[in-house]
C-alpha cells in the first residue's frame, strides 16, 4: 500500500514532539436539588431552591479546587419516588449530595437512602424534628428550622397573649403529626388547652371548609393550623370567609412563608404572626442576599426554606474543600461530620453551627405581618416582634433522643 509524502512527513513530525504529561482533571461535586416543583410547595420551596442552590454554587466556585454541578427533580410529594430518585442519582448519576428535600415524608425516607449509601443530605426545608431526634443519621443535616422551633415561637408566643385554647388544622403524614405534637406540648406545659384536632389527606385537599366549621363549633380562641405552603394559605382564606376573625378566633398559621402572606394579600393576612429564621429584610447581610437572587425569581422573593437551600449548600462546599474533594466523595458521613467540626457564616443567617445531631443553630424570629398602610412596598411585609436567642431556638439534645448524642 501506498503511503502519501503528506501522510508520512505528518507522522514523522508527530513522533519527534515530545510527550507532555497529561493534566489532571478537577474532581467534580454533583449535588442534586430534591423538592416540589408541581405541588402545594413549589412557591415555598421548588424553582427558588434551586436558583438559591446555584447561588451557593456560583459564589464559591470561583476559588473552588473542583468542579460543582447541580442537577434537580419533582419528587412530588411522594415519599417512594423521592428514595427512588435518590438511589438512582447515588447509583448511576455520580451525585454526591442531596438538597432541600422538602416534605417530611419523602425527607425520612430520603435520609435512609443517603445513610445507607453514605451520602449526605442536606435538609433545608422538611421540618419533622424526628429527623434529628429518633431518626437522626450521621448522614444528615437539617439546615434552620423544625417543627419544634415553629411551635416554640409561634405557639408559645399565642398563648402569651391569650389564646390558651387550641383547635388544630393537620396535614395528615409526618410533618402535619409532628408540627401539631410539638405545637400542642408547648401550649398545654403554658397552661393552655387542645380542644380538638382534625386531620386532612395531604396533598388531595383544597377545600378544608368543613374542618373550619369544627374548629368554629369547638369554640377554641386559637386555630392552629399545621400546615405549610399553599395548604395554609387555602386554610386562612377560606377562615376568613367563615368570619373566624371577626367573631375572635385567631388563626396560628405554625408553618407559613413570605409567598403565602404575599398570596394572600396584607389585607387578609394583616396581624397574623409567624415564625421564619430569615427575612430579606433583616438585617445588611440578608438585604444583600437578597439583592444577589431576587433578579433571579423576581415574582418569588426568598424565604427561610430557600435561604436554607442556599447557606447549606455553601456551608457543605466549604466542608469539601476543608478536608479535599477527593476525601469528601469517599464518605457522606465523613462530609457532614467535618460540616459540623466548622463554624457556619453566610448572609442569610450569620454566623452559626450544626450541632452534633445534625441541627443547624440560629436565632429565630417572630414577625407580625404588617398593615396595608405600614408597607412599603410588595414583599414589605413583616415587622419584628421577638427573637428568640439560637440555643432556646432549638430543641434540647437530651430531649431529642437522637442516638448520635450523648448526654
Amino acid at each position: 500500500m501506498l503511503i502519501s509524502r503528506r501522510v508520512l512527513l505528518g507522522t514523522a513530525a508527530a513522533t519527534a514532539l515530545p510527550l507532555l504529561p497529561a493534566r489532571a482533571q478537577k474532581p467534580k461535586i454533583k449535588i442534586g436539588v430534591l423538592t416540589d416543583l408541581s405541588g402545594p410547595y413549589r412557591d415555598a420551596v421548588g424553582p427558588t431552591s434551586i436558583v438559591c442552590v446555584k447561588q451557593a454554587v456560583e459564589e464559591f466556585a470561583p476559588t473552588a479546587p473542583f468542579d460543582i454541578e447541580v442537577i434537580s427533580a419533582d419528587h412530588q410529594n411522594k415519599a417512594d419516588i423521592g428514595a427512588a430518585i435518590a438511589r438512582q442519582w447515588f447509583d448511576n448519576e455520580g451525585v454526591d449530595a442531596v438538597a432541600d428535600v422538602p416534605t417530611s415524608s419523602v425527607a425520612l425516607a430520603v435520609a435512609k437512602v443517603c445513610r445507607d449509601k453514605d451520602r449526605p443530605m442536606l435538609n433545608a426545608s422538611a421540618t419533622t424534628a424526628t429527623l434529628t431526634g429518633e431518626q437522626c443519621a450521621p448522614t444528615t443535616v437539617v439546615w434552620s428550622f423544625d417543627t419544634y422551633e415553629s411551635g416554640k415561637s409561634t405557639g408559645g408566643a399565642m398563648v402569651k397573649a391569650g389564646g390558651d385554647s387550641w383547635f388544630f388544622i393537620t396535614a395528615d403524614y409526618a410533618f402535619g403529626h409532628s408540627l401539631e405534637e410539638q405545637t400542642s406540648a408547648v401550649v398545654k406545659k403554658a397552661g393552655g388547652k387542645v380542644l380538638g384536632a382534625v386531620r386532612y389527606p395531604f396533598p388531595d385537599t383544597t377545600d378544608f371548609s368543613s374542618y373550619i366549621a369544627q374548629a368554629q363549633a369547638s369554640g377554641a380562641k386559637v386555630l392552629g393550623l399545621a400546615n405549610a405552603g399553599a395548604d395554609s394559605v387555602n386554610c386562612i382564606k377560606q377562615a376568613n370567609e367563615f368570619g373566624l376573625p371577626q367573631s375572635g378566633i385567631k388563626i396560628a398559621p405554625l408553618l407559613i412563608f413570605i409567598s403565602g402572606v404575599k398570596a394572600l394579600g396584607l389585607q387578609q393576612a394583616q396581624g397574623l404572626r409567624l415564625t421564619e429564621t430569615f427575612y430579606w429584610d433583616l438585617n445588611d447581610r440578608t438585604r444583600a442576599f437578597a439583592k444577589r437572587v431576587v433578579p433571579k425569581t423576581p415574582n418569588n422573593w426568598p424565604n427561610q426554606a430557600h435561604a436554607s437551600a442556599y447557606a447549606i449548600t455553601l456551608h457543605y462546599l466549604k466542608a469539601v474543600a476543608d478536608m479535599g474533594a477527593a476525601e469528601a466523595k469517599k464518605s457522606g458521613a465523613a462530609t457532614v461530620g467535618r460540616m459540623k467540626q466548622i463554624p457556619s457564616d453566610d448572609d442569610a443567617f450569620g454566623k452559626g453551627s450544626v450541632r452534633e445531631d445534625g441541627r443547624g443553630v440560629f436565632p429565630a424570629y417572630l414577625f407580625e405581618v404588617k398593615k396595608p398602610s405600614e408597607s412599603t412596598g410588595p414583599w414589605d411585609l413583616y415587622k419584628l416582634i421577638a427573637t428568640t436567642p439560637a440555643e432556646e431556638a432549638v430543641r434540647p439534645l437530651s430531649e431529642g433522643h437522637c442516638p448520635l448524642v450523648h448526654v
